[in-house]
């Protein structure tokens, strides 16, 4: 199983940017590929992603943990693909995320790495953007 991991801080509230996270709905703001994720009910989220010029269409399921602002998800196939977030306060309006994705399937060069900073760096900014708009 190869795992990769990526660390990044934000202006935003550690709660504020956990419940952005959490709603299953965001993820196509922050995640490219992503162009659909609706709740199912539970656990359950139905997902719709553009991945290497082929449209993905499949089950997905993410865990909250709300009072330790934990999710995990990931989702049933050949590569037995899950990952686990954790956010931490690092002051009122100042938070660090931690993510990190494992997979069997171990990937060329630096791609997934390189991937997963550009995701953590576009949900952070989405956020932040969010929370500055609603606050103003």
């Amino acid at each position: 199983m190869t795992t990769y991991t990526h660390t990044a801080e934000a202006d935003i509230a550690a709660d504020t940017l956990f419940g952005f996270l959490a709603e299953p709905r965001n993820l196509p703001r922050y995640f490219p590929q992503m162009t659909a994720a609706e709740p199912e009910g539970g656990e359950q989220v139905h997902v719709e992603a553009e991945v290497h010029g082929h449209h993905v269409d499949g089950e997905a399921w993410v865990r909250q943990d709300p009072r330790r602002r934990r999710l995990e998800w990931g989702a049933e196939g050949p590569d037995d693909y899950h990952g686990e977030l954790q956010i931490e306060e690092l002051a009122p309006d100042r938070s660090r995320i931690t993510v990190s994705l494992h997979s069997v399937r171990e990937a060329q060069g630096d791609e997934v790495q390189r991937g997963l900073e550009e995701t953590v760096a576009a949900l952070t900014r989405t956020a932040t953007a969010d929370d500055q708009h609603f606050t103003q």
